[in-house]
């Protein structure tokens, strides 16, 4: 549905673009009409909610482009003159099309089907970022936030950013946590490595994942390995493998 205003001190003209508006386009709601500069400043701070304005550029208390030195207007604009002089001007500001008076009704329905082109091509480009916006949140990876664990009473909820490090012994995944708690999770470590965050988790060997929130240090061991110390420390020593060494120092960096 389109919303247009009126801008004119001009009573026979406003009647004029009001009643032709009305009969070209029946389906159009008329928001305002507005005669002053001033008055329409005010209307304007407190309302943009409209699709198209015809303005008049000489109105009973200035020149209409004062308004737009008040008040930002993104809207569309059909200006409405006895003179051709502000033609220029006119185009420096969201119009569209600039009326000379008297204004025929068929060059008001040229002038209204211009706007209809650009509303449309308007709204399709609106609609295309809007489209491409969503196929972008589809595609998003979502990643893994907390994880249900089972006690021997009952089952409760672990952030993934609370825990320090996962290890696999005697083939059950670990997690533990920054009070050094460990809780079993039913993940196998491939499965748990795809859902973690890769910029706050690090798969430093096949047996462990550290979050980097968590590291304190690292240093340099046997074999082209690292060491990494956690903070709080914990009592197993975490190592990352020499093919992983590489990369890890490139996480670390970033």
């Amino acid at each position: 549905m389109i919303r247009y205003i009126i801008i004119e001190d001009e009573e026979s003209i406003s009647d004029f673009l009001l009643s032709n508006i009305k009969g070209l386009r029946p389906d159009w709601i008329n928001l305002k009409q507005l005669t002053s500069v001033k008055d329409t400043v005010n209307w304007l701070q407190e309302n943009n909610d409209f699709d198209i304005a015809f303005m008049d550029i000489q109105l009973n208390d200035g020149i209409s482009f004062e308004v737009f030195e008040q008040v930002e207007v993104t809207n569309m604009i059909i200006f409405t003159t006895a003179y051709d002089k502000y033609a220029i001007k006119a185009f420096e500001v969201n119009s569209i099309d600039y009326l000379l008076k008297p204004i025929t009704t068929n060059r008001l329905l040229k002038a209204i089907e211009k706007f209809e082109f650009q509303h449309k091509q308007k709204s399709s480009e609106k609609n295309d970022y809007q489209n491409l916006i969503s196929l972008l949140k589809k595609d998003a990876v979502s990643y893994r936030d907390k994880f249900l664990v089972q006690s021997t009473t009952a089952y409760y909820s672990i952030f993934s950013e609370q825990v320090a490090y996962f290890y696999i012994v005697n083939k059950v995944l670990n997690a533990v946590t920054s009070d050094k708690k460990e809780h079993i999770i039913d993940f196998s470590m491939d499965n748990l490595e795809a859902e973690l965050d890769p910029t706050m988790f690090f798969r430093v060997n096949r047996s462990t994942i550290v979050n980097v929130n968590f590291i304190h240090k690292f240093e340099n061991y046997f074999s082209g390995k690292l060491i990494v110390k956690l903070i709080p420390p914990f009592d197993t020593s975490i190592s990352v493998s020499r093919s992983r060494a590489s990369d890890f120092k490139i996480w670390m960096g970033k």
